[in-house]
């Protein structure tokens, strides 16, 4: 099959809406059943999931087969696809299920797709707000249609940064004390709940920098592509690409200088 980016992009939008429709629609039973009829857990009691996210999910994955059916699909509720093309979708249903849960604004449908191991279509979809952001390698970043880049700013000390936590609570023990060190040194610290609108905000200049440690493939994948493709750098504290390990997402005045005090920091080292 052929590999136009053009192409995956607007399959992925598409998708995407689809799936928000769905999740949408499925919002009403839980604003009258309730969380506790609705959600179940997976990694711990902080670890929301859905029927929403199980439905929409496989919405887009039988989207993905009946169009490109030799594509390989990797999916957050356990869809999983073998393919022989070089491409492979990388999908996360509902971004921020928590919030979904509690209909709090700020959650997405993220699709993304890797042409021959190559991060290179991203779309993050938020349906509450009717935001489109997508990305195709090469070809910049756009926000409802209007391109869109990151911010300038150069000075830490007056960066506002964005980050996430684990469920785990170990792990979010150690994410506080890194934060509890950083924080000091920056404006301020902004948690929207969502790693792929995260990233969008990175694209779109509403925050300076964003980073977190325990992310999965289909939490960072398509957000990455959106904010590279606006001007961000997108890495680990390594000189690697963003990983489960550890993901930084800023402005390149930002990157160098945020990424040596993460480091310092040992964010990638604690649980």
């Amino acid at each position: 099959m052929t590999t136009d980016l053009a192409e995956l992009g607007e399959l992925a939008e598409a998708l995407a809406t689809e799936a928000g429709e769905l999740v949408e629609e499925m919002r009403a039973p839980l604003a009258i059943d309730g969380l506790e009829a609705n959600a179940t857990t997976k990694s711990s009691p902080g670890d929301l999931v859905t029927a929403a996210d199980r439905a929409a999910e496989r919405a887009i994955i039988d989207g993905i087969v009946a169009t490109r059916p030799t594509d390989a699909i990797l999916g957050e509720e356990g869809g999983q696809r073998a393919g022989t093309s070089g491409v492979r979708w990388l999908v996360d249903p509902i971004d921020g299920t928590t919030n979904y849960v509690y209909d709090i604004a700020s959650y997405s449908v993220s699709i993304a797709a890797e042409v021959d191991g190559v991060l290179s279509v991203g779309v993050v979809y938020n349906p509450k707000t009717d935001t489109m952001f997508s990305g195709l390698i090469g070809s910049g970043a756009r926000r409802n249609g209007v391109t869109i880049s990151c911010s300038t700013a150069s000075d830490l000390g007056t960066a506002l940064v964005a980050t996430g936590f684990g469920y785990v609570a170990e792990r979010r023990r150690g994410q506080a004390e890194v934060l509890a060190h950083l924080l000091p040194e920056i404006r301020d610290i902004r948690r929207f709940g969502s790693a792929a609108l995260d990233l969008c905000a990175i694209a779109c200049g509403q925050v300076d920098a964003y980073y977190e440690r325990g992310l999965n493939p289909w939490d960072l994948a398509a957000g990455t592509v959106i904010a590279r493709e606006a001007g961000a750098t997108v890495g680990d504290l390594r000189g690697g690409q963003p990983s489960p390990e550890f993901v930084l997402a800023a402005n390149p005045a930002l990157f160098l200088e945020l990424r040596e005090r993460l480091t310092d920091l040992a964010a990638d080292q604690r649980p």
